[in-house]
């Protein structure tokens, strides 16, 4: 075990890609525990993390929300979004909200919402009052309801790494943590803006909302397709992301006439892109968590959180901790790939429900997305709003601490969790 740390450790420091690290820490621990003739072995775990069936569904998603992000559907959601706050205070705040878990329903992932959002409603803000620090910081923090909100790449990879959970499971389990983050960022939002003063807009007309409604209405077609296809069991996960990806495609290209080939190019190009790092790290992680397996890392670290506190309640906090702290240095992906060989099985060992655990590892890691010094939605935003990242991490703590209190309430209540995939079937 000490070799494979020290070369994670090591590599980690000198700024080694991630997916690289995971698989020479793999090829120290396989040495480590049978020698040389163990290498054989890294190659098969290798290619048994990257040839699961489920994992075609990864690039249809993916070219999805490039498609879409490049059809001019994030103006009809605003528009939208807009007509349903009226004279609110501080509106176009709440709207930057309502169009990310609109957005959450058709990309699934935080950086990829924080552009297509950020670079339409950061100006806007800015030119309504808002401070360009602030307008960065609510945009980066609602964007990371796109992985809890189904679709979500990362519960794809999650489900893949453990196995011990069902992407449907995950899907189901992260509708009401992502409603309540909504929520959450609402309350904050609203405080924020009754305080500062922030303008609302025209008032509410049933007229506006449905031109707005219809306007945008098609696009929600995607998550029915992808959400409903697989809930209903009419399709499989492959198959609802392929049909999403056809949907997308014919929609900005026929409906919206809004598609380049330009456009076209570069969402096919960005498409193989993601979907590479997606499988290096998800090849690399198995060829890492293999060698978890065989170490006993995974019940030594159940041992090590039964001795800090024998209430469950104190273990999961202390481990979203430990969680939170992996996300301030490592980015989201890689993070799930390497926590989770070694903390899920340690804390179902100790009781927990898996698709609890999941679900909670997952908003704890996704929390890294705002937090420096990685924070890759708010690095991003700073630089839309054109601000310094210091000021949009100064403006992002009250919206950081919204999040933190719906890590705790999904930590301390099962319940929560695990109410929707009841009530559909997706567990018993």
């Amino acid at each position: 075990m000490t070799w494979a740390v020290s070369v994670f450790l090591i590599l980690i420091l000198v700024g080694v890609p991630i997916g690289l690290v995971m698989i020479a820490s793999g090829l120290a621990g396989a040495v480590s525990v049978g020698g040389f003739d163990f290498l054989e072995i890294v190659a098969d775990r290798f290619y048994a993390g990257v040839s699961g069936f489920v994992l075609i569904a990864v690039p249809y998603f993916i070219f999805a929300a490039e498609v879409m992000n490049r059809s001019g559907l994030t103006d009809r959601m605003v528009a939208f979004a807009n007509s349903l706050f009226g004279r609110l205070p501080g509106a176009l705040s709440h709207v930057n909200i309502t169009v990310s878990v609109f957005f959450a329903g058709i990309t699934g992932a935080a950086v990829t919402d924080t552009v297509a959002i950020g670079k339409t409603l950061i100006p806007a803000m800015k030119r309504e009052g808002y401070g360009a620090a602030y307008s960065a910081a609510v945009t980066a923090c609602s964007s990371i309801i796109g992985p809890i909100i189904p679709p979500s790449v990362i519960m794809i990879v999650y489900a893949t790494t453990l196995r011990d959970v069902s992407v449907l499971q995950l899907f189901a389990a992260g509708v009401m943590p992502g409603l309540l983050m909504a929520g959450a960022l609402l309350v904050a939002s609203g405080w924020i803006s009754w305080r500062r003063g922030y303008a609302g807009h025209q008032a509410v007309q049933l007229k506006r909302i449905l031109i707005t409604g219809v306007a945008t209405l098609p696009a929600f077609g995607i998550p029915v397709i992808i959400i409903g296809g697989i809930l209903s069991g009419i399709t499989t996960l492959t198959e609802a992301g392929a049909l999403g990806a056809l949907y997308a495609f014919a929609l900005g290209l026929f409906a919206y006439r809004s598609l380049s080939r330009r456009d076209i190019w570069d969402a096919l190009v960005n498409t193989v892109s993601f979907s590479g790092v997606v499988f290096l790290l998800l090849g690399a992680s198995t060829v890492l968590g293999w060698y978890v397996t065989r170490s006993g890392i995974a019940r030594d670290a159940a041992e090590a959180i039964k001795f800090v506190s024998s209430d469950p309640l104190i273990q999961i906090l202390v481990v979203d901790l430990l969680l939170i702290a992996l996300g301030m240095v490592i980015d989201v992906l890689p993070a799930v790939v390497v926590a989770a060989p070694v903390l899920a099985p340690a804390m179902v060992s100790l009781g927990f429900d898996p698709l609890h655990f999941g679900i909670v590892m997952l908003l704890a890691l996704n929390l890294g997305n705002i937090t420096p010094p990685v924070g890759m939605t708010l690095m991003t935003a700073s630089k839309i709003a054109e601000v310094p990242y210091e000021a949009a991490i100064k403006e992002s703590t009250p919206f950081l601490i919204s999040h933190l209190v719906v890590i705790i309430v999904a930590s301390a209540s099962p319940t929560l969790i695990l109410w929707f995939p009841k009530l559909i079937g997706a567990i018993g």
